[in-house]
């Protein structure tokens, strides 16, 4: 027994020290935080962190729109449309498990010969967010699928036995019911476009401002903190962006859970 208590003791204080860490950039990070970085154009005076800001949500809407768009549809395709042991589903299934495992710099690698060179969209937002709703997409499809397999399939048989077709009830009945499941999976799928800063870099490129197309090199707050540091020049700028990181991420986590409560309470009011 002596073994496993230390182990779990181990974790523990992993676990403990991961979190004091963190906290301690952010005390870092907080006193940093200058009125000058809210401003709209950046420069190397102010290091205005404003039109990263910017970029991270433009980056996090289209390509979270894209990847749940496609992710959703094939989710509800495999597991309401076919045949749960076909051969099909399960190849798909090994492939986004796949997918799932791949690193962010092959994505990267990826979007940058195909999207940049082969399509010759050059460093650009639409290269990136394509790169981005590729690798979420297997994160939304297979949060989609396993909520969709936690829904009982005594819902589908009641909505069938009361005559409704399988296109109605998946969507007024099966669906609602897995949305919680599914934000979830967008949750994280978010998350990850947040953090991402190696396969933004191959194809988004790193300009400081906000694009005025889509075929404009931008860049987002997790390659403008990746920058900040990799300068070297301006560390406590990276601190404060590493802070308002966390708070970006926290507020969007934040508000997506209250979203699903939302949802599964109306769901429950409506039953």
């Amino acid at each position: 027994m002596g073994v496993p208590c230390f182990g779990v003791c181990q974790y523990s204080f992993d676990g403990f020290s991961g979190v004091l860490h963190h906290w301690v950039h952010f005390g870092d990070g907080v006193p940093q935080i200058k009125p000058e970085m809210f401003e709209l154009t950046y420069n190397s005076d102010n290091c205005s962190f404003m039109p990263a800001l910017f970029n991270t949500l433009i980056v996090i809407v289209l390509s979270v729109s894209c990847s749940s768009v496609f992710g959703i549809g094939a989710a509800i395709f495999l597991n309401e449309y076919t045949d749960k042991g076909d051969w099909f589903v399960r190849v798909v299934a090994l492939a986004t498990e796949t997918l799932s495992g791949i690193p962010s710099i092959v994505y990267g690698l990826f979007g940058l010969l195909f999207f940049v060179y082969y399509l010759q969209w050059g460093l650009s937002l639409l290269a990136g967010v394509c790169t981005m709703a590729i690798m979420t997409f297997p994160i939304i499809m297979r949060a989609t699928q396993e909520a969709l397999a936690a829904v009982p399939d005594l819902y589908r048989e009641g909505s069938f036995g009361l005559g409704a077709g399988r296109f109605r009830t998946v969507f007024r009945i099966v669906l609602p019911t897995a949305i919680p499941g599914i934000l979830g999976g967008i949750i994280l799928a978010i998350g990850r476009t947040v953090g991402e800063s190696a396969a933004l870099i191959y194809t988004a490129g790193s300009i400081a401002a906000v694009p005025v197309s889509m075929f404009s090199s931008t860049r987002t707050l997790a390659v403008h903190m990746y920058l900040l540091a990799s300068e070297g020049l301006h560390i406590d700028a990276t601190y404060a962006t590493a802070v308002l990181l966390l708070v970006f991420v926290l507020l969007i986590n934040l508000a997506t859970s209250a979203v699903a409560k939302r949802i599964s309470k109306g769901g429950m009011t409506d039953e």
